[in-house]
């Protein structure tokens, strides 16, 4: 029901708006737009203009449409993963995401090292793009130490930062500092309203549902981070 371009024009209290509706979906159906302002505190009048860059005229035919979907999507259920990354391939299916992955496949071609970042499972998916980047014939390294010394010799090198959430602080902290020492920061997380895809000069973000263990594990799927992976090393052949 959300398109990529359409994630993609959200501003800050209007990507609000969508990831409440996102996490509470069985309540959104019921709420009335006052309901939903109120839970996600802002104004009716953000909410509205959610609705409308979805294409409804008011909230009363989004949350009618909103119905119909959680509909459809209830039957698609038993399928378990593979809608989610079938949604995954269909959103970035647009001429918008792959002139995106254009722009920033061409900046790290004209690297002379890219560098990639992250931290428990991003840092796995991390040893994995400097391995894959290397194979291509590009010098690629990882970094998972937060502490680890920066030189001033960084000049044309890209820093690939992955995060989930983009809250990392330790992954901030670090892409800040190869920012400041004149590094391109690429982030790849799942949404583009965190803090790390904020301060990046380009982001990738691929928007699945989030999925904790105990509020403490995350275990989202990281499918679209590997295509992501593999899509970029292949573009810059």
């Amino acid at each position: 029901m959300f398109d990529y371009e359409v994630i993609q024009s959200l501003n800050e209290l209007e990507m609000l708006v969508y990831n409440y509706i996102t996490a509470h979906k069985q309540e959104v159906k019921y709420m009335t737009v006052r309901e939903l302002a109120d839970s996600v505190h802002v104004s009716t009048s953000t909410v509205m203009r959610f609705c409308k860059k979805n294409g409804c005229d008011g909230y009363s035919e989004f949350r009618m449409k909103f119905k119909m979907f959680l509909s459809e999507e209830k039957k698609k259920q038993p399928q378990n993963a593979i809608d989610e990354i079938t949604h995954f391939f269909q959103t970035v299916s647009t001429p918008a995401f792959e002139n995106n992955l254009s722009v920033i496949s061409t900046v790290l071609k004209n690297a002379k090292q890219v560098i990639f970042i992250g931290i428990g499972t991003s840092g796995h998916l991390g040893k994995y793009g400097a391995r894959y980047f290397s194979n291509l014939g590009k010098f690629s390294q990882y970094i998972e130490d937060p502490y680890y010394p920066i030189g001033t010799d960084m000049d044309s090198t890209a820093v690939v930062a992955l995060s989930v959430r983009g809250e990392t602080p330790e992954i901030i902290k670090l892409a800040e500092l190869f920012k400041m020492h004149g590094c391109k920061i690429i982030s790849i997380t799942n949404k583009s309203s965190c803090t790390l895809a904020k301060i990046s000069d380009y982001n990738i973000s691929y928007y699945v549902t989030e999925n904790m263990v105990d509020n403490e594990y995350n275990i989202t799927t990281q499918v679209p981070v590997v295509y992501l992976i593999e899509t970029l090393g292949k573009m810059f052949l």
